[in-house]
């Protein structure tokens, strides 16, 4: 049976271009039908759909091509894991044109040297990404994440509630936002109101259950014949004396 050669191409962020690596695999000999490629995702991450795809179409006798190490891993342990396992499958590892021979110690030497300058690399960016978030964060250009509603819009929103003629669906649909956002919306509305007038949010109204004590009543007036009231007890005399 004929070895193929099976070939992957990886970039970290959805703005790269892959059209470089996908010309230096076709002048290494690999047919575009069979380049698979992971667009946007991070070579420190192994679990990669495109790789996993090349991994599996490769066969004993085949092999995967890569125009540099640090496209097929971003980590010296995956590095290594992922050479061992093509090892073992009987499948050669081609780096920019270089087959990887585990046997020979210079060629592993150099494997593991270009998989910790790959590494390096890979903690460098992660550095300076740190760096460069706490710098605009300390000139307040990064803000997290930003409210779904402004508040002029929250402030409409909090208004129609008041009304009561919407409800908090209505409310959610009309503001294109989820019913958690507006109860959200309605409770600092209330806090707000509470501390402008000194006093505590008002507690939710409390619904009396079916199975409360039944409240007793005051007993009722009874009209005499005179047009006066008296109250439940014995008769009066005829001096007006009980």
């Amino acid at each position: 049976m004929r070895s193929l050669r099976v070939g992957y191409a990886r970039c970290s962020t959805d703005g790269q271009d892959l059209d470089a690596q996908r010309q230096a695999l076709r002048r290494l000999g690999v047919s575009a039908r069979r380049t698979y490629v992971d667009h946007g995702l991070t070579g420190a991450n192994r679990e990669r759909p495109g790789l996993r795809e090349a991994l599996a179409a490769c066969r004993a006798g085949d092999t995967l091509v890569v125009t540099k190490l640090d496209r097929l891993a971003r980590s010296l342990p995956d590095a290594r894991d992922i050479a061992d396992e093509l090892t073992a499958r009987e499948v050669r590892l081609n780096l920019g044109g270089a087959v990887y021979d585990p046997t020979d110690p210079v060629g592993r030497l150099l494997f593991n040297v270009l998989g910790m300058v790959a590494e390096f690399e890979a903690d460098l960016i992660r550095a300076r990404t740190r760096e460069g978030m706490a710098i605009a964060r300390a000139k307040g250009h990064l803000r997290g994440k930003q409210p779904k509603l402004t508040r002029r819009q929250e402030a409409h929103l909090v208004e129609l509630h008041a009304a009561g003629d919407t409800t908090s669906r209505e409310l959610a649909e009309l503001f294109g936002v989820a019913r958690s956002t507006v109860y959200r919306a309605i409770e600092r509305a209330r806090a707000a109101d509470a501390g402008a007038t000194g006093r505590t949010a008002p507690p939710a109204p409390h619904v009396p259950s079916r199975q409360s004590e039944p409240s007793i009543e005051p007993a009722m007036a009874v009209p005499n014949r005179l047009g006066a009231q008296q109250t439940d007890g014995p008769p009066a005399g005829r001096n007006g004396r009980r």
